[in-house]
C-alpha cells in the first residue's frame, strides 16, 4: 500500500477475516480467495496490485457477493 487507510476482507474455505490497511502494508490473495477492500479514511486509498504469475485475463475472475455495500463518491 502506498497511501491512505482502509480495510481488506478475505474469505477462503469458509474462513473470513478483515485486516487494516495502512501505508507499507502488504497482503496476499491466494488463488480462490474472495476479497474486497475499502477506504476508511478521508484521503485516497492508493494501492498497487501485482499478480505472480501474470494474471491470464478476466476469465480467471469470478464475481462474488460484496462483503461491504459498494459506495460511489458523489459526482462533482
Amino acid at each position: 500500500m502506498l497511501a491512505g487507510v482502509g480495510e481488506i476482507w478475505r474469505k477462503l474455505d469458509g474462513e473470513e477475516r478483515v485486516d487494516e490497511l495502512c501505508e507499507g502494508t502488504a497482503v496476499t490473495l491466494p488463488l480462490g480467495v474472495h476479497f474486497q477492500f475499502r477506504n476508511t479514511g478521508r484521503s485516497p486509498l492508493d494501492i498497487v496490485i501485482v499478480t505472480m504469475p501474470p494474471w491470464p485475463g478476466m476469465d480467471e475472475a469470478e464475481r462474488v457477493p460484496d462483503h461491504w455495500e459498494v459506495q460511489h463518491p458523489p459526482k462533482a
